[in-house]
This record gives C-alpha cells, sequence and structure tokens, in this order.
C-alpha cells in the first residue's frame, strides 16, 4: 500500500508543475515602465524608453497619437522614414528606445508605447513631448484703435508658444498707463473712459523665457474737438510792415481751420497769406500774415478751428506802433550777413534819432 500512495503524490506533483508552468507561459504582456513627460528644445534630441514584459510573442509599437495618428516603429524595426528617427532594442532590460534628433516644433505631442494582444486587447503606455517655442503674437490681436473722447476701449494682445507666454503691456516712452502705473499684466488692456492725453503708442510683450519675446504696436487714436492755443495774444506793428499772427491747434480729426475779422473770413490776396503746416496727426499751425499793414487792419483777429465733435476759437489783437517790429519786418535779416545786420541797426538808430529830435 506505500507505493501507490508515494506514486500518487508524483502524479499530482507533476501535474501541478505543468499547470503553473502552462499558466506562466499565458501571462498577459505589461509595460513595466515608460519614461515621463519631456520638454526639449528645438534642435535637441530626446529618447523614449519603453519596458515590456511577456511579451516576446507579441509586437510591441510606438505611435504618434495626436490627432492623425502614425506608427513609427514595429517591434525592433522602424517604419517612419526620417533619418532623425532611430529605435533600439535592449533585451537584457526588454527595452525599447525611441529616439528623435534635431527637434522640430511639429515633433511636440503624445507617443504611445502599445503591446497589440488581438484585435480588441492592447496595452499601452503614453508620455508627452513638449517642444519649448518662442512667443508669436496672434494675428487677432488689436492693432489700432481709433475712438472718441470719453468712450471706453478695449485692447486684446493674444501669443502662442511654450511654455504659455506672459503679456505685459507698457507705453511709449515708458509713459504711465491709463491704470496709473508704468506696466500692466494680462491679455486685455481696458480704459473706461478715453481722454486724448491717452493717444499714442502701446506695447503689447509677450514673453516665456525662449529667445527675445515678441512685441506688438497698438496705435492708439482719440477723436476729440479742438484746442486753440495762442503763442502771442498781442502784437503790435508798424504801419507798412508785415506782421505774422500765429495759432496752434490740437483736434483729431484734423480740423478745418479759418481767420476772421470784424466778422468776415479772410482768403489769400494782397493784403494777407494765410498757411496751415500739420506737425502731427493731432497738432496744426496756422499762420496770418498781414501784409503791408494799413490802418483799417489793426484790430482782432480770430483763428477757429472745426471739426464734427465742436470747434473752439482764439483772439490776436494787432495793435499799431511807431518802431517796426522785426522780425518779420526785417525780412531775413536772422539768417543775413554782418552787413545786412549792421544796416538795419544803423537804421532803426536813425529812426529813433529823427523821432526825438522832431520833439
Amino acid at each position: 500500500m506505500w507505493r501507490p500512495k508515494n506514486l500518487l503524490g508524483c502524479v499530482w506533483s507533476a501535474l501541478l508543475l505543468n499547470l503553473l508552468q502552462g499558466a506562466a507561459g499565458q501571462r498577459t504582456p505589461t509595460i513595466s515602465y515608460i519614461t515621463q513627460e519631456q520638454i526639449k528644445d528645438i534642435g535637441g534630441t530626446v529618447e523614449f524608453d519603453c519596458s515590456v514584459q511577456y511579451a516576446k510573442e507579441y509586437n510591441v509599437l510606438f505611435l504618434k497619437t495626436d490627432s492623425d495618428p502614425v506608427f513609427l516603429s514595429t517591434g525592433s524595426t522602424l517604419v517612419i522614414k526620417d533619418s532623425r528617427f532611430s529605435l533600439r532594442y535592449d533585451p537584457n532590460s526588454s527595452t525599447y528606445k525611441l529616439q528623435i534628433k534635431d527637434i522640430q516644433e511639429t515633433d511636440a505631442g503624445t507617443y504611445t508605447c502599445q503591446v497589440v494582444i488581438s484585435t480588441v486587447h492592447k496595452v499601452s503606455a503614453e508620455v508627452k513631448l513638449s517642444v519649448r517655442r518662442p512667443p508669436v503674437i496672434s494675428d487677432n490681436s488689436t492693432q489700432s484703435i481709433v475712438a472718441s473722447e470719453g468712450s471706453s476701449v478695449q485692447m486684446e494682445c493674444y501669443a502662442s508658444g511654450y511654455p504659455t507666454p506672459t503679456i505685459t503691456w507698457r507705453r511709449e516712452n515708458n509713459a504711465i498707463l491709463p491704470t496709473d502705473s508704468a506696466t500692466y499684466s494680462g491679455n486685455i488692456l481696458r480704459i473706461k473712459s478715453v481722454k486724448k492725453e491717452d493717444r499714442g503708442t502701446y506695447y503689447c510683450v509677450a514673453d516665456n523665457g525662449v529667445s527675445k519675446g515678441d512685441r506688438r504696436n497698438v496705435n492708439v487714436e482719440v477723436e476729440f474737438a479742438p484746442v486753440i492755443t495762442v503763442p502771442r495774444p498781442r502784437l503790435g506793428q508798424a504801419l507798412q510792415y508785415d506782421m505774422d499772427l500765429e495759432c496752434h491747434i490740437e483736434a483729431y480729426p484734423p480740423p478745418a481751420i479759418v481767420w476772421t475779422k470784424d466778422d468776415i473770413q479772410l482768403a489769400n490776396n494782397q493784403h494777407y497769406s494765410i498757411s496751415h503746416f500739420a506737425t502731427a496727426d493731432e497738432y496744426s499751425d496756422s499762420t496770418l500774415r498781414v501784409i503791408t499793414i494799413e490802418k483799417r487792419q489793426y484790430g482782432d483777429y480770430v483763428c477757429k478751428a472745426t471739426n464734427r465733435f465742436g470747434e473752439a476759437e482764439a483772439r490776436v489783437n494787432l495793435f499799431e506802433t511807431i518802431i517796426p517790429v522785426c522780425p518779420p519786418a526785417c525780412g531775413q535779416a536772422s539768417y543775413a550777413g554782418a552787413e545786412e545786420v549792421a544796416a538795419t541797426s544803423f537804421a532803426l538808430v536813425g529812426i529813433l534819432a529823427a523821432l526825438i529830435f522832431a520833439r
């Protein structure tokens, strides 16, 4: 009886060993390691490691799984025909190593290591590659604005790049922003009630630490009614000499400018010469030259400027003097040689002497 019992035990042991070996041979493949997320510069090199277990009888694939998946390799064979890609297999660690050299911006995305078990069963692991890209300000950002004084203004600035760029606003010559600060951070810069002093160039600066960043100029133009200043509201000149009357106008859009005397609009003729000079979009200078002054030409002159937002006017009084005022009475004396200046001086002295002896 002893031998049969011993024989039966041996048989059960052999069966159990075979079952265990069979179970071991049928273990489901697994991915024991995948490289963590990678962040690289353009032109750099990256390597993805994928370690698999129990996958000798199965295909191991590398794919770029974005919106349109691309197969890169199967087993130890590289499928993609790109010299920047290479593949190695380390049998000691059962690790597949996918390397990409000279990284381009288009290489960014998700890479998947996959073991195909059946048509409906796959084992996968993913690793993300991010490529640092310098900021580029988007075309949907504000380029210029024209707004009426008192209205609200909104400037927008967006930029692509990796890491995500930060947006900073500045003004030309580091002037204070309408936010009462030299800089403002954020995609949108708002001005609740824009004033004419807010017009000018604003800078949207995008920076993410990659290269020098990107910058866009945003021109803000504010429409407003004319404002007139007169540098010399009272001017004297002798009879039969010329005199220039000036006014400076600040307005946008550029205004229509006229000169009047006694409610009559003046024009270019033998008595008057009118000239306008635009020094900038918002600034104009106007000069009225009274030619060979006669008695009736003394009095108040009005410089008037008008645009669709309003009008303004300022007065200049021209009065009679005995001694001619130079310039413009002396013509081009300020550019003359020493002899001309001396001659003018002697002439003035002669006039003064005649007036004194006449008394």
